[in-house]
Protein backbone atom coordinates (compact mmCIF):
# COMPACT_ATOMS: atom_id res chain seq x y z
CA UNK A 1 0.00 0.00 0.00
CA UNK A 2 1.62 3.29 -1.02
CA UNK A 3 1.41 5.87 1.94
CA UNK A 4 -0.11 9.24 0.97
CA UNK A 5 2.15 12.99 1.05
CA UNK A 6 0.94 15.47 4.01
CA UNK A 7 2.50 19.04 3.65
CA UNK A 8 4.64 19.85 6.20
CA UNK A 9 6.15 22.84 6.96
CA UNK A 10 10.15 23.24 7.98
CA UNK A 11 11.90 26.23 9.58
CA UNK A 12 15.07 24.65 10.54
CA UNK A 13 17.97 22.49 8.74
CA UNK A 14 14.92 19.82 7.70
CA UNK A 15 14.40 22.63 4.95
CA UNK A 16 17.01 20.60 3.34
CA UNK A 17 15.79 18.13 1.27
CA UNK A 18 19.31 16.21 0.83
CA UNK A 19 19.19 16.09 4.79
CA UNK A 20 15.80 14.63 4.58
CA UNK A 21 16.76 11.97 1.89
CA UNK A 22 19.42 11.29 4.13
CA UNK A 23 17.71 10.15 6.66
CA UNK A 24 15.69 7.76 5.17
CA UNK A 25 12.77 9.65 4.05
CA UNK A 26 11.41 10.81 0.41
CA UNK A 27 10.69 14.43 0.51
CA UNK A 28 8.51 15.81 -2.31
CA UNK A 29 7.78 19.43 -4.20
CA UNK A 30 9.56 21.61 -2.27
CA UNK A 31 9.14 25.05 -2.01
CA UNK A 32 9.66 28.01 -0.61
CA UNK A 33 7.00 29.46 1.84
CA UNK A 34 6.55 31.56 4.91
CA UNK A 35 4.11 31.40 7.83
CA UNK A 36 2.52 34.67 9.76
CA UNK A 37 2.12 34.81 13.47
CA UNK A 38 4.96 33.38 14.70
CA UNK A 39 8.71 33.67 15.23
CA UNK A 40 11.84 31.82 15.21
CA UNK A 41 13.85 30.70 18.53
CA UNK A 42 16.78 29.03 18.10
CA UNK A 43 17.86 27.20 21.52
CA UNK A 44 19.54 24.10 21.52
CA UNK A 45 17.59 23.50 17.73
CA UNK A 46 15.39 25.73 16.25
CA UNK A 47 10.94 26.35 17.31
CA UNK A 48 8.69 28.83 16.11
CA UNK A 49 6.78 30.94 19.28
CA UNK A 50 3.62 32.68 18.31
CA UNK A 51 4.19 36.46 18.37
CA UNK A 52 1.68 38.03 16.41
CA UNK A 53 2.34 40.76 13.64
CA UNK A 54 5.91 38.54 13.22
CA UNK A 55 6.71 35.68 10.59
CA UNK A 56 8.64 33.09 9.59
CA UNK A 57 10.34 31.75 6.04
CA UNK A 58 10.95 27.98 5.60
CA UNK A 59 10.18 25.02 2.76
CA UNK A 60 6.84 23.57 2.39
CA UNK A 61 7.77 20.11 1.83
CA UNK A 62 5.73 16.92 0.91
CA UNK A 63 6.52 13.80 3.25
CA UNK A 64 4.50 10.76 4.50
CA UNK A 65 3.11 10.49 7.93
CA UNK A 66 5.69 7.21 8.22
CA UNK A 67 8.56 9.95 7.35
CA UNK A 68 7.27 12.63 9.79
CA UNK A 69 7.19 10.10 12.75
CA UNK A 70 10.53 9.02 11.72
CA UNK A 71 11.91 11.88 11.70
CA UNK A 72 11.00 13.44 14.83
CA UNK A 73 11.37 10.32 17.28
CA UNK A 74 15.15 10.92 16.95
CA UNK A 75 17.00 11.85 19.92
CA UNK A 76 16.37 15.22 20.77
CA UNK A 77 13.68 16.16 18.46
CA UNK A 78 10.70 13.29 20.11
CA UNK A 79 9.77 16.73 21.63
CA UNK A 80 8.64 18.45 18.67
CA UNK A 81 4.62 18.22 18.64
CA UNK A 82 2.65 18.71 15.24
CA UNK A 83 0.62 21.74 14.84
CA UNK A 84 -1.79 22.94 11.82
CA UNK A 85 -0.30 26.17 10.08
CA UNK A 86 -1.40 28.06 6.93
CA UNK A 87 2.04 28.16 5.19
CA UNK A 88 2.07 30.82 1.94
CA UNK A 89 4.17 29.81 -0.80
CA UNK A 90 6.08 32.46 -2.25
CA UNK A 91 4.38 31.34 -5.50
CA UNK A 92 1.15 32.52 -4.51
CA UNK A 93 -0.06 29.66 -3.10
CA UNK A 94 -1.52 29.12 0.27
CA UNK A 95 -1.08 25.00 1.70
CA UNK A 96 -2.43 23.87 5.01
CA UNK A 97 0.46 22.08 6.46
CA UNK A 98 1.91 19.82 9.45
CA UNK A 99 4.53 22.20 11.30
CA UNK A 100 6.07 20.44 14.62
CA UNK A 101 7.45 22.68 17.33
CA UNK A 102 7.97 22.58 20.97
CA UNK A 103 5.70 22.88 23.18
CA UNK A 104 7.13 25.08 25.64
CA UNK A 105 10.12 28.17 24.41
CA UNK A 106 13.68 27.25 25.01
CA UNK A 107 15.38 29.05 27.82
CA UNK A 108 16.50 32.03 27.66
CA UNK A 109 19.74 30.73 28.99
CA UNK A 110 19.70 27.84 25.71
CA UNK A 111 22.27 28.91 23.29
CA UNK A 112 23.18 27.11 19.74
CA UNK A 113 25.72 29.46 18.14
CA UNK A 114 26.71 26.41 15.40
CA UNK A 115 23.29 25.94 15.08
CA UNK A 116 21.97 29.27 13.99
CA UNK A 117 25.22 29.98 11.54
CA UNK A 118 24.52 26.67 9.60
CA UNK A 119 20.50 27.71 9.47
CA UNK A 120 21.68 31.55 7.90
CA UNK A 121 23.77 29.47 5.38
CA UNK A 122 20.95 27.28 4.54
CA UNK A 123 18.39 30.27 3.98
CA UNK A 124 21.24 31.43 2.22
CA UNK A 125 21.15 28.47 -0.39
CA UNK A 126 17.85 28.76 -0.18
CA UNK A 127 17.55 32.65 -1.31
CA UNK A 128 15.08 33.49 1.60
CA UNK A 129 15.12 37.39 2.00
CA UNK A 130 18.56 38.80 3.26
CA UNK A 131 16.78 40.64 6.30
CA UNK A 132 15.53 37.30 7.67
CA UNK A 133 18.29 35.40 7.06
CA UNK A 134 20.59 38.28 8.97
CA UNK A 135 18.13 38.59 12.23
CA UNK A 136 18.81 34.71 12.64
CA UNK A 137 20.84 34.77 16.22
CA UNK A 138 21.42 31.83 18.84
CA UNK A 139 19.19 32.08 22.01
Amino acid sequence: MNERFVAGFFYGLFMDARVLRELGASPANPRRACVEGFRLRVGSRATLVPRAGSRVYGMVIALTHSDLERLYAAPGLDGYRPEAVLAHCLDGETVPALCYNLPDEPRSTERNAVYAARLQNLLRELKFPAEYVDSIIAG
